[in-house]
């Protein structure tokens, strides 16, 4: 137990503590006990996704990017449609059908960007440039979402774009043009986010969780005869890992923002780039470029910004 939790548990201990006093402290700790499992669950998420990623990497070493990626959904779909079918069938119906099979394409677009990203492009770049992903989704929901974005929030937006085109720029003087996958990944990824904050209204989470793979599984699926390679033990391992990374990633994802409010939740999320790090340089022997770190640091330093104006003008409003 923490200094500051004795010290509260010792308030409430004491016999002339009012029952206001300690219900006022039990729910401090309470938070407190919230918090913490957010953050515990947002890294977990982190780190699954960053493993999800590097799994893939190796994988595409071996295998056609269609293949991963058809493992990637089809194990994912499996696990969701066995547990939804079992305990919630009625969840398999959706009251927007057509949104739901959009999401799940741009899900897919992202995912096949990705892939041709981490089989060509050093990864640490990869997962730099996918944290201007909440960056996109502000400069998208205006004209998607029909949202407001005040001046403020603007700047933090050209700033993270700035902080992209420092890690994409030339590099001794070419243009590094395989740059552009990671930077259609993100794109992607950030319109399969707005797609999923307008489907909040009309289906449950998990009805979206179960329409997430089912694009790419299908697509991968007719595609896939036509690009198979038969994997080797170790690969149908990692295949499984790959598919089972993803459907359990998605669940911590859950987790952390069902424990702890956003604002406390999301900006751990930018511990995706210390995983990367992690993986680039004791993995994959990658060495990091200073452009690299230096578009990092602009673009997470834009993405807290925008995210802290956004809880300004929310607590601002009537």
């Amino acid at each position: 137990m923490g200094t500051g939790e004795r010290a509260a548990a010792g308030v409430a201990e004491q016999p002339g503590g009012s029952l206001a006093e300690r219900s006022l402290t039990e729910q401090t700790l309470s938070e407190r006990r919230s918090a913490r499992a957010g953050i515990f669950w947002m890294m977990l998420t982190t780190l699954l996704f960053v493993t999800q990623d590097a799994t893939i990497r190796v994988l595409t070493r071996s295998y056609p990017v269609v293949e991963v990626a058809w493992a990637r959904f089809a194990v994912h779909m499996l696990l969701v449609g066995v547990v939804v079918a079992w305990r919630s069938p009625h969840l398999m119906v959706s009251q927007r059908l057509s949104l739901q099979l959009v999401r799940s394409c741009l899900l897919l677009a992202t995912t096949l960007f990705a892939v041709l990203a981490l089989r060509s492009i050093p990864f640490a770049e990869v997962q730099a440039i996918a944290a201007a992903v909440p960056v996109l989704i502000t400069a998208l929901s205006v004209p998607l979402l029909g949202e407001k974005v005040g001046w403020r929030r603007w700047v933090g937006v050209l700033a993270g774009m700035a902080g992209a085109l420092i890690i994409v720029g030339p590099v001794g003087g070419t243009f590094k043009w395989a740059l552009a996958l990671p930077l259609a990944a993100a794109f992607c990824n950030a319109l399969y986010q707005i797609a999923t904050r307008k489907l909040r209204a009309a289906d449950s989470p998990t009805t979206t969780i179960f329409y997430t793979g089912m694009a790419g599984t299908v697509a991968c699926t007719l595609a896939l005869p036509f690009n198979w390679v038969t994997p080797d033990p170790t690969g149908a391992a990692l295949m499984v890992l790959l598919g089972t990374l993803g459907g359990i990633s998605h669940f911590c994802l859950i987790r952390a923002y069902s424990a702890a409010p956003a604002a406390t939740v999301a900006p751990f999320g930018y511990t995706t780039l210390v995983w990367a790090a992690v993986y680039a340089l004791m993995v994959f022997g990658e060495d990091l470029r200073l452009s690299t770190i230096l578009g990092t640091a602009v673009i997470v330093g834009s993405g807290v910004y925008i995210f802290y104006r956004g809880q300004v003008r929310s607590r601002q409003a009537p």
